[in-house]
């Protein structure tokens, strides 16, 4: 079998998605969400994402939502395809001179449900299919020639506190609201219309940008929280969903993390070629420095997964975490995939065990019943593994130190 290790721009090509929508150039549209670009930065194309339709189109864009009621891929992509964005042109950092389109952007963004829309387009709009693996997928697009909102919009009071508050910096904001149970994709809409930071430091972050920043953000707290729990039991997690599937091992170690990603015998889809390819980043304790390049936003989103397990259980540890990608997954939908199946598998019911030993050997048992595939290479190559092999603990030099002297 032949293994290649590759990084996550290598996999940009992804096969073709038609759709049969007919589309209009002027239309009444309920807008859940902005859309915020990255080429031509730091002068970026804005949109506003919308049906051609009016009503409450907030499941459009709720990946928690869409968990819970277990939407399969095609429900989801016919839904985010149905999506027209209507764009425009706007400077990151010139908030204030981005006009009405932008103001408009900006409340859709802070909006506690989907806004009512007037939409006139330059031109018809059309499907340019290159969606990114961080974003969610939407449909075609065109430049915008007149918008306004045709409803008032409400905006929830725990939003309008931060967003109010141009003295309260972006990260304590995300935490906060976090805290309060809001969905990451509320926090992502929020940091890329730049609606939250100091007065000064406001800026438009696009939409790719913005999903990892929330999801670094929010895990670098739990970290610090976790790191003051007890370590816990060497357990085991698997599951997933969306043709994503992950097995997350917790070893009886402080913190440390790592992710492996497999793409599985993918026969007909251009990300594959003869055998299969892996990812892989690694977090000592200390924490990283740099990005994670290979896995990408999936990294920082399956992190804050297991950490939020590790806070609900009060206990830390050392997680390899092992993502299976089959050929179920026809269509990339975004990262908000990674982080869905992960929190899928730790919702499943953990196996313990009593050493790291027989932790692996079952992880190498199940993966060979579950996809027929030998784990050996990725286990060999776990900075995590080597790590805790080499590693001496507190307790050996305090036996060494107590040892009494010949």
């Amino acid at each position: 079998m032949h293994i290649q290790r590759v990084k996550y721009k290598d996999l940009e090509e992804i096969p073709p998605f038609k759709t049969n929508k007919s589309f209009k150039i002027n239309f009444q549209g309920s807008s859940p969400a902005p859309f915020i670009g990255r080429f031509g930065y730091p002068r970026v194309n804005i949109g506003v994402l919308s049906p051609q339709f009016s009503g409450d189109t907030s499941y459009y864009d709720s990946p928690k939502l869409w968990s819970r009621g277990s939407f399969g891929i095609e429900q989801i992509a016919s839904m985010r395809y149905g999506l027209v964005n209507s764009r425009g042109q706007a400077n990151i950092k010139e908030l204030q001179k981005g006009g009405k389109f932008l103001e408009l952007v900006q409340e859709v963004g802070i909006a506690k449900k989907s806004v009512e829309l007037e939409i006139n387009l330059r031109k018809m709009p059309e499907l340019q299919f290159k969606p990114e693996k961080e974003t969610i997928p939407f449909g075609p697009q065109a430049a915008i020639k007149n918008a306004r909102i045709t409803a008032n919009s409400a905006v929830d009071s725990r939003v309008e506190r931060v967003v109010s508050d141009t003295d309260l910096k972006a990260t304590p904001a995300i935490i906060s609201l976090y805290q309060k149970g809001f969905e990451e994709n509320s926090l992502n809409k929020l940091l890329s219309v730049g609606s939250i930071g100091l007065k000064d430091h406001r800026k438009l972050v696009p939409t790719r940008w913005s999903i990892t920043a929330v999801d670094d953000t929010i895990g670098k707290e739990l970290t610090k929280k976790i790191k003051d729990f007890p370590v816990g039991e060497c357990q085991a997690y698997f599951g997933g969903g969306w043709g994503n599937y992950y097995l997350l091992l917790f070893f009886s170690e402080l913190w440390s993390y790592e992710l492996f990603e497999m793409y599985i015998n993918y026969k007909t889809n251009p990300w594959s070629k003869a055998g299969h390819f892996y990812s892989t980043d690694f977090e000592p304790y200390q924490g990283r420095k740099t990005y994670a390049e290979e896995c990408a936003g999936g990294f920082y989103s399956a992190r804050l997964a297991i950490l939020e397990k590790m806070q609900q259980l009060k206990r830390q540890g050392s997680c390899l975490a092992l993502r299976f990608i089959t050929p179920e997954y026809t269509l990339p939908l975004g990262v908000w995939v990674t982080r869905e199946a992960a929190r899928k598998a730790l919702q499943s019911k953990a196996i313990t065990f009593s050493s790291k030993e027989l932790v692996l050997q079952y992880a190498q048992m199940l993966i060979k019943n579950k996809f027929g595939l030998e784990i050996n290479f990725m286990l060999e190559k776990s900075k995590l593994l080597q790590n805790i092999q080499t590693q001496r603990k507190l307790g050996e030099y305090f036996n060494q130190a107590q040892a009494p002297r010949e």
